[in-house]
């Protein structure tokens, strides 16, 4: 037990997550107080020229303000860092820099975290302190823990999850309301839940890093966000979510990780899930996430994934476990542990079925030769639908449903069926996820 009057906190960052954090050290300190046992006092905040006109400032002292990097890191009282930035630099760099001058950390930075978790992690261990990031994935959802703790008995199969709530918000509209994407963003951006320039939600860039982190402590591999297959939903239309229904499907942007055969499938895109599993009935901005473990079947965590109020309840959260840790004396209790012989399952081993949509010529024979072209590749049809018949153009819409088949030779086929004459357009393609 160390003998401690205090734990001072450093914020870097006055952002939506900074600002929720300061606003939550200082307006509940008491509280705070009391779990830690002794005063958790915020004693700098790193900020932006611009940040020093916000009301915040004002409220909280200006004095606990700077601008200047080299008076927050050579301040002599403060145990915790809180990085609240965003982006990879610079706040890499404000890591490693709290890290190696022996102060515990805590970030939300899902970016830093996926890319560089790791050398972070050894930088920690080195140095005899702890890294905290249990709001980079998920907001207020508890999951890092669960992760480390909770789930450490079992032997995780599969992780699947919705995990950005912008993109899911989007989904919910276009399924419900019949809209097409481009109007869907466009009210997402209104109501704030997506950022003016949105490539990082809607490509699914920023799912990909939250499943990085997910599968590397699930799978004990370092997952890397370049290992992970990942597709957007911008190429998604109304019909798509229509046919969707007729089939009995619904359509999420899903974050998949498996192991087989100590082999690790991750990927990122849209798929088609059956519109009575638990995943399809999640809508809006709410993000969930299955996990199946040998030991404890399937578990759904299940809540508001972003909001300066979720998530920096998970980032306080942290730094009332990091300020228990110093006064128990401890350094830190969590790493990602790796084990040999596991690798990365390639995108062109995956086997699932597939939702064709295409635009062909209204003439005869057309679906013989669409199927004969998906059958030299040994994909099975499971059904077919034809409609919306363009007397004009002389085109018909066809959707075709598949039996499980090999991505490689689903890839194959549809730059055959994309050279056909009588095939205009392949107008989507997406995978099913039983």
């Amino acid at each position: 037990m160390v003998n401690k009057q205090s734990i001072g906190v450093g914020l870097l960052g006055l952002g939506v997550v900074g600002g929720g954090v300061a606003g939550v050290l200082a307006g509940r300190a008491k509280a705070l107080s009391e779990q830690v046992g002794c005063p958790l006092i915020l004693r700098k905040v790193k900020v932006m020229e611009s940040d020093l006109s916000r009301p915040q400032v004002k409220e909280l002292g200006a004095q606990l303000f700077t601008t200047d990097d080299e008076e927050f890191f050579t301040q002599p009282d403060i145990d915790i860092v809180v990085e609240a930035i965003g982006g990879e630099e610079p706040a890499l760099d404000y890591l490693k820099r709290a890290l190696a001058g022996g102060r515990h950390v805590v970030t939300s930075n899902k970016e830093v975290i996926a890319k560089h978790g790791a050398e972070l992690f050894t930088l920690a261990q080195e140095h005899g302190v702890g890294l905290h990031y249990e709001a980079s994935v998920g907001g207020g959802i508890p999951l890092i823990s669960p992760f480390q703790q909770d789930l450490v008995a079992n032997k995780i199969s599969g992780i699947y999850g919705i995990i950005n709530g912008t993109t899911n918000y989007i989904l919910t509209r276009m399924a419900g309301e019949g809209i097409d994407f481009p109007s869907a963003l466009k009210s997402a951006q209104e109501l704030g839940y997506a950022e003016a320039d949105p490539k990082n939600d809607i490509e699914g860039i920023d799912s990909t890093y939250k499943l990085a982190i997910l599968a590397s402590l699930a799978f004990h591999l370092q997952v890397r966000p370049q290992d992970i297959h990942c597709e957007g939903i911008s190429r998604l239309s109304s019909r798509d979510f229509k046919y969707a229904r007729e089939l009995g499907y619904a359509i999420k942007l899903l974050s998949i990780a498996k192991e087989k055969d100590s082999r690790i499938e991750v990927r990122v895109h849209p798929v088609f899930i059956p519109e009575n599993s638990l995943l399809a009935e999640v809508d809006g901005v709410y993000n969930a996430i299955l996990v199946e473990g040998d030991l404890v079947g399937k578990v759904l965590f299940y809540g508001e994934g972003a909001g300066a109020s979720a998530t920096s309840s998970a980032v306080v959260a942290d730094v009332v476990s990091a300020a228990r840790d110093i006064v128990i004396g401890s350094g830190t209790r969590a790493n990602w542990r790796l084990e040999p012989g596991k690798s990365i399952r390639p995108m062109a081993e995956l086997e699932t079925g597939y939702y064709l949509r295409l635009n062909a010529a209204d003439q005869p024979g057309v679906l013989a030769k669409v199927s004969r072209v998906l059958g030299d590749h040994r994909i099975s049809i499971a059904s077919v639908i034809q409609k919306a018949v363009d007397p004009v153009a002389q085109t018909a819409e066809i959707v075709i449903m598949t039996h499980p088949a090999k991505e490689a030779e689903m890839q194959k086929a549809l730059k055959e069926l994309d050279k056909m004459d009588v095939v205009k357009e392949i107008e989507n393609f997406i995978r099913v996820e039983e």
